[in-house]
């Protein structure tokens, strides 16, 4: 069956390896700070100034005065450290971030990122996403395979205005992972009980698949 927004963080949390520095975009992103394993050691940046963002912070346990670039409180880890956003840009543009993972309406076979904007509604604005998608070498998309109504969000092309061009690497999605590679998106591993049938059916971009495709491993 599809996974939920937890079973994707969880899943992605795989990728963070020992030693690794990490940004994580708002929504879906934000959850995997609670699932990399206990025993390495990772630290979590935002954007707006924190380096060493813990899990979140059970309900009655916030503090507000401590949040994440989409204002979500947070936690803090023993060592962590708080600055300008000019310095933590100056991360991000130096590429001292190992790993990026990033929520996105729409990505292209081609690796195109679409994320922060739908024509005709109001935004706040791009945040740090575009210097994110410009300077890092690893990006991690967590979205969602399908719309409301069904349709693919892996596409030949975006629709949307891009956030970046040629950067996504990997996506992990409640139906699959997949990665994205020269001729396109490459299954790399389904969710449990779905068919590889079905995700060719909702996969608008060119889809490649070889031999058997494992089913995602969770817990």
């Amino acid at each position: 069956m599809p996974l939920d927004k937890i079973g994707i963080a969880k899943r992605i949390a795989k990728e963070v390896k020992d030693g690794y520095y990490v940004n994580l975009g708002i929504g879906i992103p934000t959850l995997v700070a609670n699932y990399v394993p206990t025993e390495i050691n990772v630290e979590f940046q935002s954007e707006n100034g924190i380096l060493g963002m813990g899990p979140f912070p059970f309900e009655g346990e916030e503090d507000p005065d401590i949040i994440n670039a989409g204002k979500q409180t947070i936690t803090t880890l023993p060592g962590a450290s708080f600055f300008d956003s000019a310095l933590s840009f100056s991360m991000i543009r130096g590429k001292h971030v190992d790993l990026t993972i990033l929520g996105a309406m729409e990505v292209s076979e081609e690796g195109d990122i679409a994320n922060w904007k739908i024509p005709g509604k109001m935004v706040k604005g791009m945040g740090g996403a575009m210097d994110l998608v410009a300077s890092a070498e690893n990006i991690i998309v967590a979205m969602m395979h399908v719309n409301k109504a069904g349709e693919s969000k892996l596409l030949k092309k975006c629709s949307l205005p891009l956030t970046g061009v040629k950067c996504v690497k990997k996506i992990v999605t409640e139906l699959a992972v997949l990665e994205i590679t020269p001729h396109g998106f490459k299954l790399l591993e389904r969710a449990p009980g779905v068919s590889v049938e079905y995700i060719k059916s909702v996969t608008e971009g060119y889809l490649e698949v070889e031999g058997l495709i494992p089913e995602m491993e969770i817990d």
